[in-house]
């Protein structure tokens, strides 16, 4: 049995309107601060497109008013579940925009713990959106996208593996200071800017780099601004797979 919900957040955003339309609504600015590998046809009716690892997510772009609203819905299942998710811009003095997300569907059977997660990880995307519009505004990101199992090792046993494989002491707190030397590429040093019971999220000169830890296995999703990223998602591959074998 399907289940709706509706998850709505505002947050003011350090940018204009127009840097946060290029953000929310074009394949490279939803590269540089969300989740995996993004497409955008721009017009009302296009199709934005998803990819994270081999799977990919198409939704029919619903609304597209640059500046102001971008919205975008999956295709209904057999069992009626999609997603929806729609984007308003409001510019406001001093530079700054007010931006607010609805996200809203169906959710299928287990849908409490779906949406659980959702709730959870939108504060998550829109902190990381922030860093990326204060630290790195202007530039396109490259999406880094990473899984490996840690097999027989709870949620709290890979979070420790992967403190220690960043030098970070625990509990993991926003302010440390973090460095890893992933092989073939340079060292990472930077600073956590956030740190939950299921993510830390790391701030360095390039890039903003996100570790997620579950029981059982951990993703990484990165968003690298350096000059050279050809080889970072087989290095960072080897890494996490190294650290948590």
């Amino acid at each position: 049995m399907t289940h709706p919900f509706e998850i709505e957040l505002e947050t003011t955003l350090p940018a204009s309107p127009e840097r946060v339309w290029e953000a929310i609504a074009t394949g490279p600015g939803i590269d540089s601060w969300f989740m995996g590998r993004n497409e955008v046809e721009p017009r009302e009716g296009g199709v934005a497109a998803m990819e994270t690892g081999a799977h990919r997510e198409e939704a029919v772009v619903t609304a597209y008013e640059p500046g102001t609203r971008f919205a975008t819905r999956t295709a209904t299942a057999e069992d009626g579940r999609f997603m929806a998710f729609e984007y308003l811009i409001e510019g406001r003095g001093g530079g700054s925009t007010v931006l607010r997300v609805v996200h809203s569907g169906l959710l299928g059977d287990d849908w409490q713990d779906e949406y659980d997660a959702l709730r959870r990880g939108w504060p998550f995307h829109l902190h990381t959106l922030r860093e990326y519009l204060t630290h790195f505004a202007g530039r396109a990101g490259v999406p880094v996208f990473v899984v490996a199992p840690s097999e027989g090792q709870s949620a709290q046993e890979v979070r420790a593996a992967l403190a220690r494989g960043l030098s970070l002491p625990t509990p993991v707190a926003v302010g440390a200071r973090a460095h890893a030397a992933p092989a073939g590429l340079p060292p990472l040093d930077g600073e956590v800017v956030w740190s939950d019971d299921e993510r830390m999220e790391i701030r360095t000169a390039d890039g903003l780099y996100t570790f997620h830890h579950g029981s059982g296995m951990a993703l990484m999703f990165h968003h690298l601004f350096g000059p050279d990223t050809g080889r970072a998602e087989a290095a960072w591959q080897q890494w996490l797979t190294g650290l948590l074998g």
